[in-house]
């Protein structure tokens, strides 16, 4: 006798035997001789007493076809299969558009869901291909049931979820020192310890494309001048024995000197040891150059996974003072600024620059000079962007400024804005960690749903009921996939978990990946609190007072949720300032249909990115700073705050400075600056005018650097509809 039933979803169910005559019933209905209670209720005796205690829906639907074929009724046994094969036919359906879409190279937001991957080319459509039919999959097998319905009513958004069924995480945060002093074995390549510049230069790009390709998310260095100063020092001594060859002196003095700086200059007017010295720092300080260039370069060039996808790559610098750290620092600023190729801004690595007071923040401050040339080249390049480490939430009592190894107690984040720092269950760091997984909930259409009820006392308990219900859901949800993930055995990822991930080297090739991972963050993101915030108070939180007080209860609520679930399911949950690029037109294409055209809210195709002021509203850089700033505080997974400058930015480093400064006043973790710069391709010319199409010495199209959700693209080609409906609808702040 059936007992139980396992459903396609593979989800098992208590055998209901209702279902089965009404699958009977319906196919009798479309014949001639119409319905017939009696040999519904006799078959679905039969199959209900003959079967076994547990079957699938399809084993049961082969027993009604055979009892149906073997009963009077031959007529519906037809019609019944019939249905069968349409249903089926139906489900392909849909996969079957989606691949003629992609083998067409069609310009949709299927294809445009990354601006930073090539759907046009072969392994691009590849990619598409396997991400599109891995969806379903995970749908019907490895989400619950009410996940499955979350995400199917647009609550919530599972990020990355193709890459599900492969167990890899979201990010991490390179321990490079680790790789260079000991080189390391991924896969079928191996790598030995660096002794020079260029060698360190190189194994940083490897270690940043190899772990690309073992999870789903981006790459970023935390101490990039830290871990490559001591080759700035072999090579210098490299240059000093080149010498000692060449004039056959005893050099050693010089090879022990501590340098006070790097600094090209002249030998005109040196003599012996002096000239030796400078001509040495000359040698190393351009093969330092060199090493900087060529890591620029890489990181545009290198491919990895599929599409033709640059490492979506990110370092973070600024606050080594040693002379050595200084060179690194200054060489890769000024490749930056050279550019690449005819010219070009580089779209990759993202740069960050760690601020912070009495290291190079104000004048007299040992980089405060380096700070100096990072404003010049982000007025130009737009990176680096800025990370402040003296927020308040940026701090730590560990930090040292005598101690080498202070960059571990520095926080540092991924160029998008996802931020891994406080720690439960290891130590407070960002370095050998990061994200595992991370879903956004809808807040707009929990707000939606209420926004008709008058009473606004009531309005708001209501909307608070809702979100706590789908918060708890989001978190069951995360730990979900946490439980599937931790199951990964430490050789599905070759260099990540035998290397990077802090406590990896605990664990064998053959051991899961368990024991170590609880120190990365499960993200509970956002998006839409201005549309949100209109839906509940009728004003956004950049026009309105009280719908920012709300807007700061919604997100301080979702921050003790998030403090709630850490306790209850033993993980490190954070609140995230979502990202949001191919979901900023899903969620609100889905809420139209649902609630029709509301002004402000789903009249656009987009949503406007976490807490973000709305990019159409005008106010001053300080307005939106003002408001946004407290939200920095409340999202430990994760945030940005942008400013869009207007005119020619490329000789005003004041401006970008006073942009920091903000950010210093506010309370505020990270930030960039956005401003159009146009490039010519052909001749390498550049300009701001955003009325020009064409380079006017040379009549070529225009690249225009555009900053898409963190990161950069030259040309909007590959953006989605909901992004360039917010590119269009971007205003500037003055």
């Amino acid at each position: 006798m059936i007992q139980t039933v396992v459903k396609r979803d593979g989800r098992v169910v208590g055998y209901n035997e209702e279902k089965i005559k009404a699958a009977i019933r319906k196919a009798m209905l479309t014949t001639e001789l119409g319905e017939d209670e009696a040999l519904i209720q006799k078959i679905t005796d039969r199959i209900g007493i003959g079967g076994q205690k547990q079957m699938t829906v399809e084993g049961i639907q082969d027993k009604v076809e055979i009892e149906l074929m073997k009963s009077s009724r031959k007529d519906v046994a037809k019609r019944y299969i019939a249905y069968r094969d349409q249903r089926s036919i139906a489900r392909r359906a849909k996969t079957r558009e989606v691949f003629v879409e992609i083998i067409e190279a069609k310009n949709n937001d299927i294809t445009r869901e990354n601006a930073n991957m090539n759907t046009d080319s072969p392994a691009g459509m590849m990619m598409k291909f396997a991400s599109e039919t891995t969806k379903p999959f995970v749908d019907d097998y490895l989400l619950s049931a009410e996940s499955k319905q979350a995400v199917k009513n647009n609550y919530i958004h599972i990020h990355d979820k193709d890459y599900y069924p492969t167990k890899s995480l979201t990010c991490v945060q390179h321990p490079l020192d680790r790789i260079l002093k000991h080189g390391f074995v991924a896969g079928h390549g191996e790598s030995r310890p660096a002794k020079r510049i260029e060698t360190a230069s190189v194994i940083a790009c490897i270690s940043l494309e190899t772990a690309q390709n073992e999870m789903h998310g981006g790459q970023a260095i935390p101490a990039f001048d830290f871990y490559l100063a001591p080759f700035v020092r072999s090579s210098f001594i490299e240059e000093v024995n080149t010498l000692e060859t060449l004039t056959g002196e005893d050099l050693s003095e010089l090879k022990e000197k501590k340098l006070d700086d790097y600094q090209r200059g002249s030998l005109d007017g040196l003599q012996g040891k002096a000239r030796y010295e400078q001509h040495a720092i000359n040698k190393t300080v351009g093969r330092v150059h060199q090493a900087m260039e060529a890591f620029i370069h890489n990181m545009n060039t290198i491919h990895s996974r599929g599409g033709n996808q640059v490492v979506f790559s990110s370092v973070n610098y600024g606050t080594d003072t040693s002379a050595e750290g200084r060179c690194v620092i200054r060489e890769l600023l000024n490749s930056t600024f050279e550019g690449v190729g005819n010219g070009a801004t580089a779209i990759f690595p993202i740069q960050i620059w760690k601020k912070k007071r009495g290291v190079n923040y104000e004048p007299g401050d040992r980089n405060y000079d380096l700070y100096q040339l990072a404003c010049k080249v982000t007025a130009r390049r737009f990176f680096p962007n800025f990370l402040n480490l003296d927020a308040t939430f940026n701090r730590s009592e560990e930090w040292k400024a005598d101690d080498p190894e202070r960059y571990m107690h520095e926080v540092a984040t991924m160029g998008c804005r996802t931020r891994v720092y406080e720690n439960r269950y290891g130590m407070k760091t960002s370095v050998g960690r990061g994200n595992l997984s991370f879903t956004t909930v809808n807040i707009v259409r929990l707000a939606l749903e209420v926004m008709n009820i008058c009473d606004y006392e009531e309005r708001i308990e209501r909307f608070f009921e809702k979100l706590s219900k789908v918060l708890d859901l989001t978190a069951r949800q995360l730990d979900e996939r946490f439980q599937f993930q931790k199951t990964a055995l430490a050789k599905q990822f070759p260099l990540v978990m035998s290397t990077l991930w802090n406590g990896s080297d605990k664990i064998k090739p053959g051991d899961t990946i368990e024991s170590v991972i609880n120190q990365g963050t499960l993200g509970i993101g956002f998006i839409g609190l201005a549309e949100c915030l209109i839906a509940l108070t009728g004003k956004h939180h950049g026009e309105s007072e009280e719908a920012q007080a709300l807007g700061l209860k919604i997100v301080s609520y979702m921050r003790s949720r998030a403090n709630e679930y850490s306790e209850q399911y033993g993980h490190n949950y954070s609140v995230l300032a979502t990202p949001a690029e191919g979901l900023s037109g899903k969620f609100t294409k889905k809420d139209r249909k649902s609630f029709g055209v509301i002004k402000g809210i789903t009249d656009k195709d987009y949503y406007t990115n976490s807490n973000h002021v709305p990019v159409y509203y005008h106010c001053s850089p300080r307005h939106k700073a003002k408001v946004e700033a407290p939200y920095h505080a409340l999202t430990a997974g994760g945030h940005i705050f942008y400013v869009e400058l207007d005119g020619d930015a490329t000789h005003n480093e004041k401006a970008i400075m006073q942009i920091v400064d903000m950010m210093d006043k506010y309370n505020m973790g990270y930030g960039s600056v956005n401003h159009n710069r146009n490039h010519c391709p052909n001749c390498g010319y550049e300009n701001a005018d955003t009325t020009q199409k064409t380079c006017p010495k040379c009549n070529t199209p225009f690249e225009t650097i555009q900053r898409i959700t963190g990161y950069l693209v030259g040309t909007t080609d590959r953006w989605n509809s909901g992004k360039l409906a917010e590119l269009h609808d971007r205003v500037v702040h003055k």
